[in-house]
């Protein structure tokens, strides 16, 4: 399935950043006053009334020469020329400024839907008639810091939002993204598991322009492997073939069934496969980590359990990914790819009753009783699974306020203990319950 994006773009300090970690309910962007923070695009995953799209938060356009403000202005075209709807942020308080003019002048130009956001509207009293000057139609009301509005928001979003597209359910294909850094052997891994020279190999990191597919039959069952090029750190990103190949490696990952997340062994995990593997965890797909070149790492009888555990510190938010430990020069391992594969898969799509869901419930809830705060308990009604790849559940309480994260991950655990989910990411909507009837 391949999801629409939608890009925030504005001048600096109207609250973009704060707007769009409230819109994707994470905190994935720094929420600083200080202008030029955000320089390049940040991309957070939404879910709004079925609808699952891309957010790019952007830097602020300012328009100036130097040479930092040329390269935002850079990014936002990139972001604008991969989104399906834009938002453009202004702040409410000091009403439309130069620079929101030319921003505006900007998006006249664009045949994309633009909707006009005015942020930091905490106070209801505000002068919206000049923000029609802009030419971009009726301003929505929103508050980032405080969550009004966005509601509002996402919902003209939606109204935009093109049909995403599905594979037919009677074409049974597996989806397999190879994801990693250049240079850590996802085409000789690609052509091992064919057992063809389909993909260029070479020791220059680049070699792959573009997501490669290749199909593979194997016991009955299709795979469609991806090969992606190597993503590379935004900074080291200069040429616009090689943004538009990272564009689609990220592209192959999202509508991937499965991730395998390709590491060095030699080079241990860098700063760049977290950001990788987040790509797979934030898009909910089911992953497998692989540890590539191991017959360059010299060893003994402990060296692949301390390696193990070093790779489950550094990637401490994907330790549900199960860890194969290969060579795709020599074949080591290599087959044990596909075992995992199917694994993984089947974990993705596990769907679990909600009676089995609430006996675990109510044996969670006799061991760790539910938070409270400030002598109100949080009561939780029932557990049930809305959806699966990845699977996902719905929590009904009675406030969710009161529903702390760390319960939530308490949860999560014995959902894992319970029912495995090896290789998928959970995710847990906490619901207010809607009917007074409604009971555990």
């Amino acid at each position: 399935m391949s999801h629409p994006v939608v890009a925030i773009v504005g001048r600096p300090n109207v609250g973009k950043s704060t707007l769009f970690n409230r819109l994707i309910q994470r905190r994935l962007a720094i929420e600083e006053p200080t202008a030029g923070v955000t320089r390049d695009r940040i991309y957070g995953r939404a879910d709004w009334t079925g609808h699952e799209f891309w957010l790019i938060d952007t830097g602020g356009l300012t328009f100036e020469e130097d040479k930092i403000s040329r390269e935002i202005h850079r990014q936002v075209k990139l972001a604008m020329e991969e989104a399906n709807v834009i938002i453009f942020v202004v702040d409410v308080r000091s009403g439309p400024v130069t620079l929101d003019y030319e921003v505006a002048a900007m998006l006249r130009k664009t045949t994309k839907p633009v909707i006009l956001a005015a942020n930091k509207a905490e106070s209801p009293n505000f002068d919206m008639s000049e923000f029609y000057a802009l030419g971009l139609g009726e301003p929505t009301l929103t508050s980032g810091a405080h969550g009004l509005g966005t509601g509002d928001l996402l919902d003209e979003v939606a109204k935009h939002l093109p049909e995403t597209e599905e594979f037919p359910e009677d074409e049974e294909i597996l989806r397999v993204a190879i994801i990693g850094r250049p240079n850590v052997g996802k085409s000789s891994l690609t052509n091992k598991l064919s057992g063809t020279e389909r993909v260029i190999v070479s020791d220059m990191p680049g070699t792959t322009r573009d997501a490669i597919d290749l199909l593979i039959e194997r016991d009955n069952r299709k795979y469609l492997f991806v090969d992606t090029a190597g993503i590379r750190r935004k900074s080291k990103v200069d040429e616009a073939v090689e943004y538009y190949s990272v564009l689609r490696s990220i592209r192959a990952a999202e509508s991937a069934d499965v991730v395998l997340m390709l590491i060095d062994a030699a080079e241990g995990v860098t700063e760049q496969d977290k950001r990788i593997a987040g790509i797979a965890h934030e898009a909910g797909r089911a992953l497998v980590i692989v540890v590539n070149k191991w017959d360059k790492v010299e060893k003994d009888d402990k060296t692949m359990d301390a390696y193990r555990d070093n790779l489950r510190d550094e990637l401490a938010y994907i330790t549900y990914a199960p860890i194969l430990f290969i060579s795709a020069l020599t074949g080591q391992r290599v087959q044990r790819v596909y075992e995992l594969i199917d694994y993984v898969a089947e974990q993705h799509a596990l769907r679990v009753k909600t009676s089995r869901l609430n006996e675990l419930l109510e044996d969670a809830t006799a061991v760790v009783p539910p938070p409270s705060k400030k002598g109100k308990q949080l009561k939780i009604y029932y557990l049930t699974q809305v959806r699966v790849k990845p699977p996902t559940f719905s929590i009904f309480v009675n406030d969710p306020e009161l529903a702390h994260f760390s319960y939530i991950r308490f949860l999560e655990n014995k959902l894992r203990e319970t029912y495995g989910f090896e290789g998928t990411p959970i995710r847990i909507y906490v619901r207010k319950r809607s009917k007074k009837g409604d009971k555990l």
